[in-house]
């Protein structure tokens, strides 16, 4: 089912807009307008509009193809291991994964990166790090932490 995926969220006020590749998510946006191109009707488009109604999902079965440095690889798959409702700080993550170290500013600062560069903010739940930054525009990231009472 590769193609772009897109519906509007009311809760958003934005469209939610998935890029797939075979069955790999390779990309989450949140543009005003929808790609002419785009498929409004896919299942996981419809379990994200059920989270945004409040469904608890975690989405960590969703088969990704990231394309993203091994570091920053490693940095969000420590952040899809955080759960709902949950949060951690980018010195906590850091912590967790592989081969960085929280005292070092220069691993804090490649976690920083990782999360602003996700590609898949929502699912790779990047709302989760409280300092850090999301991909996800502002206003996105303010109503996802709101969602999950963070």
């Amino acid at each position: 089912m590769s193609g772009l995926y897109t519906r509007h969220s009311d809760y958003l006020d934005r469209y939610v807009q998935l890029g797939l590749a075979g069955d790999r998510l390779i990309s989450v946006s949140f543009p005003t307008a929808p790609d002419e191109d785009a498929n409004d009707d896919h299942d996981l488009l419809d379990r994200i509009f059920a989270y945004l109604e409040g469904v608890e999902d975690d989405f960590r079965d969703i088969e990704t193809g990231l394309t993203v440095p091994t570091t920053h690889r490693n940095v969000l798959e420590q952040v899809r291991e955080i759960p709902y409702g949950d949060q951690l700080s980018v010195e906590a993550l850091a912590r967790i994964t592989p081969d960085l170290d929280p005292d070092e500013p220069s691993d804090l600062d490649e976690v920083r990166t990782a999360l602003a560069e996700n590609p898949l903010p929502l699912v790779i739940p990047d709302h989760r790090v409280r300092d850090g930054p999301s991909a996800a525009p502002p206003e996105i990231e303010q109503k996802l932490r709101a969602l999950e009472d963070l």
